[in-house]
């Protein structure tokens, strides 16, 4: 497979997203939607920098840099929701019900996975390969290395927050809402986003609408997402 050229090109690094996740984690209250989405994407985060340092990715630097893109699409929704300014459409159901007390943790983990990866993902290796010079095909690596540690976190994830056996009537309709998404399904949508969207680059009002049309299915399966449940 054929690398990104090495171009001098100025990318934040992994820790430098970290650190802002990290202190998001400590300001928000615990049970606070955006909070819930932060501390998993922190371990996913975390996930993929230990791969880096461990040569992991056949491309370290494009692994960085798509990991940086990508993480620097869900702080620029927190900037833009902290100050007072529409997020993407895939994210304002997060920033919406992010106090509600009928949406449970599992549903606001699962939203979040849903705006980052079928809107944000795509967006970044778009950006990634402009920063970088190269194709979209040259970062299948790592998009698809990224992709299997969201899903083995986010079987984790559902293990973790989806109510126990005593509380089965409860999750009946959270099982059912939540088995409508798949992570899978997801990820292939979004590679096939990216290469559009990279095609469709010299073409910028017909990639806008795409990207428009694109953040406004995503926020629709978040609203979905995150319907309010019964105690």
């Amino acid at each position: 497979m054929a690398h990104c050229e090495q171009v001098p090109t100025a990318v934040r690094t992994v820790d430098s997203v970290l650190t802002r996740m990290r202190a998001l984690d400590a300001a928000l209250p615990h049970r606070d939607g955006v909070a819930v989405f932060n501390r998993v994407y922190l371990a996913v985060t975390e996930a993929v920098d230990r791969h880096i340092e461990d040569d992991r990715f056949a491309d370290p630097r494009a692994a960085i840099a798509l990991d940086v893109r990508f993480a620097e699409r869900f702080l620029d929704a927190v900037d833009a929701a902290d100050r007072d300014r529409r997020p993407p459409a895939c994210w304002r159901p997060v920033f919406q019900f992010r106090r509600h007390p009928g949406v449970r943790p599992l549903q606001f983990a699962l939203a979040g996975i849903n705006a980052h990866i079928g809107h944000d993902l795509a967006l970044a290796v778009v950006d990634t390969c402009r920063t970088l010079g190269c194709e979209p095909v040259d970062l299948e690596d790592e998009f698809d290395r990224v992709g299997d540690l969201l899903v083995s976190l986010e079987e984790r994830v559902r293990d973790e927050l989806m109510p126990g056996p005593d509380l089965l009537q409860i999750a009946d309709p959270l099982t059912h809402l939540l088995g409508s998404w798949s992570l899978d399904r997801a990820r292939e949508a979004t590679w096939t986003a990216a290469r559009a969207l990279w095609a469709l680059r010299r073409l910028p009002d017909v990639a806008g609408e795409f990207t428009e049309r694109l953040d406004a299915a995503v926020g629709f399966a978040g609203r979905m997402l995150l319907t309010p449940l019964p105690d």
